[in-house]
């Protein structure tokens, strides 16, 4: 798969990520709330470390930078 997400992207992902983890290991979060957010923390998390989304290639979307042509 190409890569589509830059790099502040991935890292909000993650961030994300181990933020809902934070607040499962904590008990802030439990119940039906805890598993919807698990869930997409995963996906998240899987995305950002790969460097795709597949949302974003259906779509046509990418939050890369663009590279500059050579000169």
């Amino acid at each position: 798969m190409k890569a589509n997400m830059g790099a502040i992207d991935r890292l909000v992902r993650l961030v994300f990520a181990a933020a809902v983890a934070y607040f499962y290991f904590t008990g802030r979060i439990d119940g039906l709330a805890a598993s919807v957010l698990g869930v997409i923390a995963v996906i998240f998390l899987l995305t950002s470390l790969v460097g795709t989304c597949p949302l974003y290639l259906a779509f046509g979307f990418s939050s890369r930078r663009a590279k500059k042509p050579e000169e």
